[in-house]
């Protein structure tokens, strides 16, 4: 199904604007856990949806921003492509412009690259009640200030996603999944010498107890590379379920757990393990560490901040606070600037990304 609510999102916002009435933007509701709540008047932008040009020549789709991940993945799959940064659905109703509203990327992120390295255009309405573009929908269009990226993890609150283009790629020739049993120490300390070795990884993963590594590429590159490292095969259909529902859509236990805040941390590849002694899982080479901890915020962010990273409170945090690491008078003053040039009455998610704004 496709359609176009460009005109109606549009009188909303104005009448928003008119009557100082700050709106709550949502999609398909699976990542409203995100960030700080927020306070206003529920817009529904799932209606606004449907895949409006796909090149699998050029590599390229454009879609709008309601429509359904899974519709999107289905239409890639058939023409043999895929979604190179593996945005995670954490839910059944997850939609393109709430996956790059948050910026969140899968497993594959630092061997294919972020979703907002993979956004070549968008389409947004402002705060202003304007309707702009910015990028194009080719890999070569870019002209102009990368404003498009700039909306990548803004949390809605500088505009609203109408249209978005992206690059795609061609699925791999073949998947192969290996795990090595370590603990944490080792397994960083593997992950620094893998990277430092031309091998074919798309992924990897410490669960707490065992090492997981996928390959991807071509079925000849892939033997050397897994005698090269070593370890057990996994056989393919537990390594999907792995690799999607367990790790992606964090059906893991280390993410299912009750308990305490789940917090990620995002540091250097090449950081030392934490000092703090709680429940670890590790991602991407070792610059994605998730931790279980019911620390005060100070101390997570200060063990974060001495590694060279930050912290964000993922899930299981008081909503009414600050779930990110607070912002330096510099930064906060170039976030406020830029809140105030596209959403100048401030009726875009308030509150979600910034208590201020």
């Amino acid at each position: 199904m496709s359609q176009d609510l460009t005109a109606e999102l549009c009188a909303s916002v104005t009448a928003a604007i008119a009557a100082a009435t700050p709106l709550c933007l949502r999609g398909g509701g699976t990542k409203d856990f995100l960030g700080r709540r927020c306070a206003g008047r529920p817009l529904a932008l799932a209606g606004h949806r449907g895949i409006l040009d796909h090149q699998p020549r050029e590599l390229t789709l454009t879609a709008r921003a309601g429509t359904p991940l899974r519709e999107i993945e289905t239409a890639l799959a058939e023409a043999g492509q895929c979604l190179p940064f593996e945005p995670p659905h954490l839910g059944p109703g997850a939609t393109l412009g709430g996956t790059i509203a948050c910026g969140l990327s899968g497993p594959a992120r630092p061997h294919a690259g972020a979703a907002r390295d993979l956004v070549l255009g968008a389409r947004v309405l402002t705060g202003r009640g304007e309707v702009l573009r910015f990028g194009g929908a080719v890999m070569k269009n870019v002209a102009g200030y990368d404003i498009a990226r700039l909306m990548t993890g803004a949390f809605g609150t500088l505009g609203i996603l109408l249209d978005i283009s992206l690059k795609v790629l061609p699925r791999p020739e073949a998947v192969r999944t290996l795990v090595l049993d370590c603990d944490g120490d080792e397994a960083l300390a593997r992950l620094r010498a893998l990277a430092r070795r031309p091998l074919p990884l798309s992924a990897s993963c410490h669960d707490g107890e065992r090492l997981w590594l996928r390959l991807s590429g071509a079925e000849r590159a892939l033997a050397p590379a897994a005698a090269e490292i070593g370890g057990e095969r996994v056989e393919p259909g537990r390594a999907e379920d792995f690799w999607g529902a367990l790790v992606r859509e964090q059906r893991h236990p280390f993410f299912t757990a009750p308990g305490a805040p789940l917090w990620r941390l995002s540091l250097p590849p090449h950081a030392p393990a934490l000092a703090l002694d709680d429940p670890q899982l590790i991602e991407w080479g070792g610059a994605q560490r998730w931790l279980r901890a019911a620390h005060p915020a100070e101390v997570v962010r200060a063990e974060a901040a001495r590694l060279g990273g930050h912290a964000t409170c993922f899930r299981g945090g008081d909503a009414m606070h600050s779930p990110f690491t607070p912002l330096s008078p510099p930064l906060l003053a170039l976030h406020r600037n830029l809140k105030q040039a596209f959403d100048p009455h401030g009726i875009l998610n308030p509150g979600r990304f910034h208590a201020e704004f």
